[in-house]
């Protein structure tokens, strides 16, 4: 049963299988996501605080890029989809948050969506194939390669702190504040 909140948020099922717990969880952190940094123009999406250069904008990018990244080159092991294969990673390491305040939202929103379904399709063609113990097809840097149940986890952590700095972002924006 699909129930979603008052943000339009989906409610991960309580009594689902470890792959749709797992699924719904990285969904709603998505949703939320998607809820904290919704309705804002170009310059709202440009703001920092304080000492920090985090925009919610590049934060729009980069998730793109964690999406991206884990999916389809970690999971997989496909090379780089545009925009991503052009961008000179050693002359900008954080090419993902810079480059985002020349992009419109837009252009940000429709990236980010643009991954998410890709990384879902990935996600749910893998699980068609094994279970979440399989290895994704690209190794760290220690030689191993994660699970699918451990890219899962760590995609939920990474939204969630990240929905962390957006709740910060958008109340300096305009006070929005929320769970």
């Amino acid at each position: 049963m699909n129930v979603t909140d008052e943000h339009g948020r989906p409610e991960p099922e309580s009594h689902a299988d470890e792959p749709t717990t797992l699924v719904g969880f990285l969904d709603y952190q998505r949703a939320t996501f998607e809820w904290k940094c919704s309705g804002l123009d170009g310059a709202a999406l440009r703001v920092t605080i304080a000492a920090s250069s985090m925009t919610l904008g590049g934060m729009i990018k980069h998730l793109a890029l964690v999406e991206e990244w884990w999916f389809n080159e970690g999971l997989l092991g496909h090379g780089p989809v545009a925009p991503w294969d052009g961008v000179d990673w050693e002359a900008d390491p954080d090419g993902d948050w810079n480059s985002a305040a020349k992009d419109s939202p837009e252009t940000l929103w429709d990236l980010w969506h643009e991954n998410v379904e890709r990384s879902r399709a990935q996600v749910n063609q893998a699980l068609t194939y094994g279970d979440l113990s399989q290895l994704a097809e690209r190794t760290g840097p220690d030689g191993r390669s994660p699970s699918l149940r451990w890219i899962l986890c760590h995609m939920i952590e990474e939204y969630a702190r990240h929905n962390g700095h957006a709740d910060l972002l958008r109340e300096s924006i305009d006070g929005q504040t929320g769970e």
